[in-house]
């Protein structure tokens, strides 16, 4: 299309035809077409800016919420979640939904044996709506959040400024399974064959009751466990011990430190080289960092001051995993020896071989930087087919260009000369 009214049109024409499918669709990728307006749109950490997805309404059905129980998570948060009756939603069955928390529950008066609206938000995670009043009976129960935790029997608390309540004991079953199944991530140390299942396996059968006991399990120890046998005992051994040399920043992300993300995580490593920097600093030197505020701070400096988790932190130590920042870490200034340190580069064009983010990957590696725009910053551009506006922009600059191949041969450390 060439205008976004025929895009609304369009979008609006398939929220009311989506059921003529025979298949579930749940909404339309709307997407900038050219290449050249798309560099210059860019991309954020996880996603384009010249892309974005229309949602249809969600789905709705009515059902009975026959119970509200509460779930811990590896935070120590606690959820309240709606047991319901059975019902089917958009080709799937709903049984249990999201209630959010005590507020939620009290601002809408949710009650035990309510006939409720349910939905499928995003057509995916199920979420109680609201109840249908009309059709109480006097039956109906108002429910109130527990006063200790259901897996350790710990008083809860709600913290000043929070909709949440929380478990605060550091031996809690619960929230060491969730830690658990966070740390061995794709996204945190990585370690394939360990998912949820084996996890819990691994936590009731007394094998691991801190985090560092995952790097001492011995193929031996997995024998006795139900699926295991010497090949794949041998494999997860295998794979533990290959995650201890994950990068710094992918080590802190799996600490599972509340308010640090990968984004977080990463930026927090630029400015501390190892897991004892990041240790020793104050609120004040994490407020420092761009993009870290005081919440994020606080979280870290309350995290790394309790004895615990310093003793996690040096029993890790003891079994290997890396609690150093890699070269590739470190900000370019400090990565005086690597052949892009301190020089930022732009993209744009689609190059023979590399995709853009091996080529952002491969910059990186050799100390530089990637950004989406060009400036008076930026050091070298470089150009594939099709370049957009970027290609003129650098060229009133007198911006030096690099082709993918004098690209690779740059990051090699093979410099010439380059226009």
């Amino acid at each position: 299309f060439n205008d976004i009214e025929h895009v609304v049109e369009f979008c609006e024409k398939w929220t009311a035809r989506r059921d003529a499918l025979n298949y579930e669709i749940d909404g339309v990728v709307v997407k900038i077409d050219r290449f050249d307006q798309q560099d210059e749109l860019g991309v954020t950490a996880k996603e384009p800016r010249w892309a974005v997805a229309y949602k249809f309404p969600a789905r709705e059905a009515t059902t009975t919420l026959n119970e509200i129980i509460v779930n811990v998570g590896r935070t120590g948060v606690i959820k309240p979640e709606a047991v319901l009756e059975p019902v089917h939603i958009g080709g799937v069955t709903v049984s249990q939904a999201t209630l959010h928390n005590e507020d939620y529950i009290r601002d809408r008066d949710i009650r035990v044996g309510d006939r409720v609206v349910v939905k499928r938000a995003g057509d995916v995670i199920p979420q109680v709506v609201r109840p249908i009043t009309e059709a109480r009976t006097g039956g109906e129960v108002q429910w109130s959040f527990p006063d200790s935790c259901p897996a350790c029997g710990s008083e809860i608390v709600r913290l000043d400024g929070e909709a949440d309540y929380y478990c605060l004991a550091t031996d809690c079953p619960a929230q060491f399974i969730r830690l658990v199944e966070h740390f061995v991530s794709r996204d945190a140390m990585d370690i394939e064959g360990l998912g949820e299942k084996v996890a819990v396996q691994l936590v009731d059968a007394g094998l691991v009751t801190s985090l560092a006991d995952l790097y001492r399990i011995e193929v031996e120890d997995l024998l006795n466990l139900e699926r295991f046998a010497e090949k794949s005992a041998r494999n997860l051994v295998d794979a533990i011990a290959a995650s201890a040399h994950r990068p710094l920043s992918r080590v802190l992300y799996a600490l599972g430190i509340r308010h640090v993300g990968q984004t977080v995580a990463e930026l927090i490593v630029e400015h501390f080289a190892s897991l004892d920097a990041i240790a020793a600093a104050t609120a004040d030197d994490l407020e420092a960092i761009d993009g870290i505020g005081a919440v994020i701070a606080e979280s870290v400096v309350d995290w790394f001051q309790r004895e615990h988790n310093r003793q996690l932190i040096h029993n890790l130590k003891q079994e290997g995993v890396n609690a150093q920042r890699f070269p590739e870490e470190a900000p370019p200034d400090d990565q005086e020896a690597a052949p892009a340190a301190g020089k930022t580069f732009v993209l744009t064009g689609s190059l023979p071989t590399l995709t853009r983010s091996d080529a952002t990957s491969l910059i990186k590696e050799a100390g530089g930087r990637v950004t989406s725009s060009v400036s008076g910053n930026t050091d070298y551009l470089v150009v594939g087919a099709n370049p957009g506006s970027k290609y003129d922009e650098a060229s009133e600059r007198g911006i030096p260009m690099l082709d993918e191949e004098e690209l690779q041969a740059f990051l090699k450390g093979n410099t010439g000369d380059s226009t």
